[in-house]
């Protein structure tokens, strides 16, 4: 399903790129629920679930697109795609939420986290100014990932000696696309379709942008930071609005924080595994220091246990609206 300059209208290119959009969001959501449902007949717990395949899931399309990238030699769409991800996540994704419905973060508990995300963010910044990621920095980034990780499963497992008195149960409702009844050939199907459309759509959506690119002399880093980033920030979207809807502010804070930190270290770390990611000065100028600033943002809400109301909503979207704007100029 690829596409070369000069075979097909641009609005043919588009619409791949929208096709590919769409099979990275059905494929993600497709292997979300097979993961969470095979963990729970494995009898593993919601919560760890959520902490490690949950994450991975919605984060598989970022993965592939940037895995994709560096294979076909555009390792710009790579690093713009995290980078634009983690700040659409901030502005945009808690934004709109916030706008909807308000979120009351005044009562959430994620400050360890939070650090965890700001000391990552930092780490990026300073391996970025080695000129690229390679393989030295992919296994600096995973294992500050696998500490992150092995923290969580520490906390886990306090917590469960801490209520040992009550069950150990899977609880369908912690986990999003759980169902204690789906049937076993169910959850293959799940895992299949996810497994096959995940790299399919990143195929078809990293060569269709690529092109869009070239043909109005925007640069992969430019729609990696944008199209891209936006599209895959999507399901991260989706949860959030739903959470805030639900008075569940915890989940779309945690959901954000989590995701950011999962796409610095996990997604260039196993992506600079595969092939070195140069990074491009305008990154070191301005795109990683609006990623800082943008998580500096939400210090009120974890650090001093404000509300994210209406009013910071709108600005939150404002100020991503203004950085769009920006970098397509």
């Amino acid at each position: 399903m690829r596409l070369r300059e000069g075979q097909a209208p641009m609005i043919s290119v588009w619409l791949f790129a929208l096709l590919g959009l769409v099979i990275l969001l059905l494929a993600g959501d497709a292997l979300v629920k097979g993961a969470v449902n095979l963990s729970l007949r494995l009898g593993v717990p919601a919560l760890i679930v959520s902490l490690t395949i949950v994450a991975f899931g919605t984060s598989a399309p970022e993965l592939l697109i940037s895995v994709n990238a560096v294979l076909e030699n555009k390792p710009g769409l790579a690093l713009g795609n995290v980078v634009g991800s983690n700040i659409a996540n901030i502005l945009l994704v808690l934004g709109v939420p916030a706008i909807i419905a308000g979120l009351q973060t005044s009562e959430c508990n994620s400050l360890k986290t939070y650090v965890f995300m700001l000391i990552a963010s930092c780490l990026f910044i300073g391996l970025a100014f080695w000129g690229e990621f390679n393989f030295v920095s992919g296994l600096i980034l995973l294992a500050v990932l696998f500490f992150v990780l092995a923290d969580a499963f520490r906390d886990a497992h306090q917590h469960r000696r801490a209520n040992a008195q009550v069950p150990v149960t899977n609880d369908p409702e912690a986990v999003e696309g759980a169902d204690p009844d789906m049937p076993w050939w169910q959850i293959v199907v799940f895992l299949l379709l996810g497994l096959v459309g995940l790299p399919l759509g990143a195929d078809i959506l990293v060569d269709n942008a690529s092109i869009i690119a070239r043909t109005y002399g925007v640069s992969d880093s430019v729609i990696g930071l944008t199209l891209v980033a936006l599209g895959t920030s999507l399901p991260e979207l989706a949860t959030t609005v739903m959470a805030a809807l639900r008075k569940q502010a915890d989940v779309a804070l945690g959901n954000v924080i989590g995701s950011n930190m999962f796409n610095l270290l996990a997604i260039i770390g196993i992506t600079s595994l595969v092939g070195p990611i140069p990074v491009d000065p305008e990154f070191l100028k301005f795109d990683l220091w609006v990623m800082l600033g943008a998580s500096l943002l939400l210090i009120p809400a974890v650090v001093f246990c404000r509300d994210i109301g209406r009013v910071w909503g709108v600005a939150l979207t404002a100020l991503y609206l203004a950085y769009v704007t920006f970098v397509l100029s």
